[in-house]
Order: structure tokens, then C-alpha cells, then sequence
């Protein structure tokens, strides 16, 4: 399957219409291929963002005077062929279609700063592992690593070992995402690294899952924070992780 073959199936894909042989001769295609699995993140991204939120908002209050601005700039005399209901219809239509293009715009812009973030994470998960810089601090202490963290962040990232089960914490260092410093924790299962990057969340979203890359990433939302886990981990024990990272 080519690039384009792919590309063409991929809203279909997300949408579950597919046929099963279809399904996983793109998720082939998928594994092996940056392109449409970056093409793939936004799409799920766009559908996460349009299914948390209604699509009406009140617009703002100088949106009427620009628009009537703009019509007696344009031709002054409409402004005086219409009368109380119809001006009143006229002028409401006129701020639909505007505030529905601002809307669609939003909505548009809006994956490509997602998909960006997501492969800055990518990208920092690799750097580490190629520069062997997994940690700035390292121990499996959390008495030792959230202290560590306090003292550079203006917030306290959440740290827990589980060595227990199979995931223990190797220390923590500084990164930088989404324009400030960050937590990353890193943990290990068997000979996989596992980094969590944590920081205050902007926004209230949904959980998802992607591959991006060869890479698994987790992504999910409690108590005020953002939490990124990304590993070549595969999925299944990656949701473990998960899981506990939740509890």
C-alpha cells in the first residue's frame, strides 16, 4: 500500500467503516510510516477536540460593530434598506457565517499545534536515549526526586516507584515542551525505557493513544496535570504502566 493509497482510507479508518482486510493492510502500512502515522495523530486529534466540545460559543461583543463597519464601508446604503426584523435577520447571518469561520479556523489550527507537541515528544524521548542523558536525578527514592523537582519547578510533579510491579522509577531530569521546563520521570520495564513528561495542564481533553514514529504514547489528564508516557514499549504493558501511573 502507497503513501496516497493510505492517505485516502485514513478517515475511514478512524471512523471504524473499513472492511477487515482494509484495516490491516493500512495498519502495516501504518508501522512503517512517519508520514501517515503524523497524518493519522491529527486526524484522531481534530476527532477528540470536536467530540469535547459544543460547537457554539457566544461571540464577542465588538464582532457587531466590526461587521456593520465593514457593510457601510462597503456599501453605506445597504444599512439603510433594511428595518427592524429584517436588519435584525440580515445582521445575525452575517455574524453566524463569521463566527462559524473563526470557529472552523480554531478547530483547523488546532492539530497542527497537537502534532507538533507530540513529536517534540518523541523527539526528546529519543535525544535522551541517544545522549545518554536519561536523568538529572537518579534514584528510586520519591522523597529524593520530588524535592529534586520543587526546587527548579514552579510545581510538584507527581512520583511514584513501582519497582513492585515491574516498572521501577530511575530518577528524573528537566526538559522543555510546549514552550517551558517540564518533568520527565523515567522508568524502565526489563530492558525498555519509559519517560513521563508531566506538567500543569492548559486544558481538559481525553485520553488517547498513538504510535508515532515506532513509538507507543499514552496521554491522559488528572488533577490538574498533563501526563505524556511514551516508550517502544509495546501497547499492552505500556497500558499497564498507565494504569498504575493513575491509581
Amino acid at each position: 500500500m502507497t503513501c496516497d493509497e493510505a492517505q485516502k482510507l485514513l478517515d475511514a479508518y478512524v471512523d471504524g467503516e473499513l472492511d477487515w482486510s482494509s484495516k490491516l493492510a493500512i495498519e502495516s502500512h501504518l508501522q512503517g510510516c512517519r508520514t501517515c502515522s503524523s497524518v493519522l495523530a491529527s486526524l484522531k486529534l481534530l476527532v477528540s477536540a470536536l467530540q469535547r466540545g459544543a460547537l457554539r460559543f457566544k461571540a464577542p461583543q465588538h464582532l457587531r460593530s466590526v461587521v456593520l463597519s465593514g457593510i457601510e464601508r462597503a456599501n453605506p446604503a445597504i444599512l439603510h434598506s433594511f428595518a427592524g426584523w429584517r436588519w435584525a435577520g440580515f445582521a445575525a447571518s452575517i455574524v453566524v457565517i463569521v463566527a462559524m469561520s473563526w470557529l472552523v479556523a480554531a478547530w483547523t489550527m488546532k492539530p497542527s499545534v497537537q502534532t507538533e507537541l507530540i513529536g517534540n515528544i518523541v523527539s526528546s524521548h529519543v535525544r535522551s536515549l541517544m545522549a545518554d542523558h536519561l536523568t538529572d536525578v537518579t534514584s528510586s527514592d520519591t522523597h529524593n526526586v520530588k524535592p529534586w523537582f520543587s526546587a527548579k519547578l514552579d510545581y510538584s510533579p507527581p512520583a511514584r516507584d513501582l519497582s513492585a510491579q515491574g516498572f521501577p522509577l530511575l530518577g528524573g531530569r528537566m526538559d522543555y515542551l510546549q514552550n517551558r521546563p517540564v518533568a520527565a520521570l523515567v522508568y524502565r520495564r526489563n530492558q525498555h525505557f519509559i519517560n513521563l513528561f508531566v506538567w500543569p495542564a492548559n486544558e481538559s481533553t481525553l485520553e488517547s493513544r498513538l504510535l508515532v514514529r515506532g513509538y507507543n504514547l499514552i496521554h491522559w489528564e488528572k488533577s490538574g496535570m498533563t501526563y505524556w508516557l511514551v516508550s517502544d514499549l509495546n501497547p499492552e504493558e505500556l497500558g499497564e504502566c498507565a494504569g498504575l501511573l493513575k491509581e
